[in-house]
């Protein structure tokens, strides 16, 4: 069955799972009529017979902790002479700083500004947040992984105002680059481009490498989440882009969510039709199943009473026949 399956008349959903060519196609025209005009359509091919699908696919953070970033760049990192920097920058640096422009941060000359999209995805979105009262030196072109900060004045700011000053909202999600802890606002979506042929893991792999995560892609699952609030984690063996078009286009419906994968668990459907029920609908479930089960454990009592009667009397009966 399964070498007939392999065959280019079908397509693998998972390593024993297979779905017609032809039906596959069928979803995936859906799928882009849905997106029609959008960068979300999906393009396919074929190569040698099997089909190949490949564009876009989104993916929600669904994490509960924060995720440390890679603080070095894989790339060799800038030295310039202290002797010929030193001077001349530290000059140049407190010309800039003066009491009327110390709000607006200044770049070295010569110096690249950070790679936006290692961090961000494929949005647009700029960099927000409060920026430090000195100016901040890029000494890489990494992610805003290896920032230099020139110290600051004579003042003494609170608490308060070091956390404002290393802590940076990009994209609506929060990053400290002093300790390089990134904390993605929940619910909120990337995406990554792959292919059909790319596994679960092979996704994860992407997308982590993506935004310089530590963590390998073991600590990490991906779950489809419905609407209704049924969870369900895809396999290591299973493709992300199938299971998204086999599910449907919009997202409303169903999600993929990056999520821990010693904090979450599968949620079946049995059990995610009650979880958006109030507690007081759900205490009177519980009640009433209190009553039933207490019906049944009365009838089973009485039923096994009327047995235990029938057989004592039977066993007098072959007493007195003896």
């Amino acid at each position: 069955m399964k070498e007939a399956c392999s065959s280019s008349s079908h397509v693998p959903v998972s390593d024993s799972k297979y779905i017609l060519k032809s039906e596959l196609l069928s979803l995936l025209k859906t799928y882009n009529c849905y997106h029609e005009g959008r960068s979300f359509q999906l393009r396919h091919r074929e190569e040698e017979g099997t089909l190949i699908i490949e564009g876009l696919l989104n993916i929600a953070w669904g994490l509960r902790r924060p995720i440390r970033l890679q603080m070095q760049d894989d790339r060799e990192r800038v030295h310039l002479p202290s002797a010929t920097w030193v001077p001349e920058r530290l000059s140049y640096l407190q010309k800039e700083a003066s009491p009327q422009d110390s709000k607006v941060p200044t770049e070295e000359p010569g110096t690249q500004p950070a790679n936006k999209a290692e961090v961000s995805g494929d949005s647009s979105g700029a960099l927000e947040g409060e920026e430090e009262e000195v100016p901040q030196l890029m000494r890489t072109k990494s992610d805003a992984s290896c920032i230099i900060q020139r110290r600051s004045k004579s003042r003494a700011p609170s608490e308060a105002q070091k956390i404002r000053r290393h802590r940076f909202s990009i994209n609506g999600h929060f990053y400290n680059h002093k300790t390089s802890v990134f904390t993605p606002a929940y619910g909120s979506v990337t995406n990554v481009r792959v292919n059909s042929t790319m596994t679960t893991q092979q996704v994860l792999t992407l997308l982590l490498n993506k935004f310089r995560v530590e963590d390998g892609p073991s600590e990490f699952a991906l779950y489809t989440v419905h609407e209704s609030g049924e969870q369900t984690k895809l396999k290591d063996c299973e493709y992300p882009l199938i299971s998204r078009i086999l599910h449907g286009p919009c997202e409303k419906i169903v999600k993929i969510f990056l999520m821990e994968a010693d904090l979450s668990e599968e949620v079946p459907h049995d059990v995610a039709q009650y979880i958006k029920f109030e507690m007081p609908v759900l205490d009177s479930f519980v009640e009433k199943l209190k009553e039933e089960e207490e019906r049944e454990i009365i009838k089973l009592t009485m039923k096994f009473q009327a047995l235990r009667l029938t057989m004592l009397q039977r066993l007098e009966q072959l007493v007195e026949a003896k």
